[in-house]
């Protein structure tokens, strides 16, 4: 079983220190040492089945980081510096958004 590299890590900020989770082992370690009690909830499980159906070649790292950000969020463990791609659009370049194409323009 290989470890699976999230496209991009995770930051999370515990009462005492920060972590960047970057991988679906590291997301299970941290899942079953440093997650509170009461957060182990339906979005925990989800992340910790996510993570290792990853590991396993179910599921992609995609798929397994956005379980495990969801669990995170609700736990509330989301450092306020991590914000979701569509509500931090990419900068505009001449007047253009790297991901707007031309097509329709005359």
């Amino acid at each position: 079983m290989n470890d699976v590299r999230f496209p991009e890590p995770v930051t999370l900020e515990f009462p005492t220190a920060s972590r960047n989770v970057a991988s679906s082992f590291e997301a299970l370690e941290c899942l079953d040492q440093q997650w509170p009690e009461w957060a182990r909830g339906r979005s925990w499980r989800a992340a910790e089945r996510a993570c290792r159906d990853a590991l396993d070649g179910w599921r992609s790292a995609r798929d397994a980081r956005k379980a495990f950000l969801k669990a995170a969020r609700r736990a509330g463990l989301v450092s306020s510096k991590v914000l979701s791609r569509k509500s931090n659009p990419a900068p505009l370049i001449g007047g253009l958004r790297p991901d707007m194409s031309f097509s329709g323009w005359q």
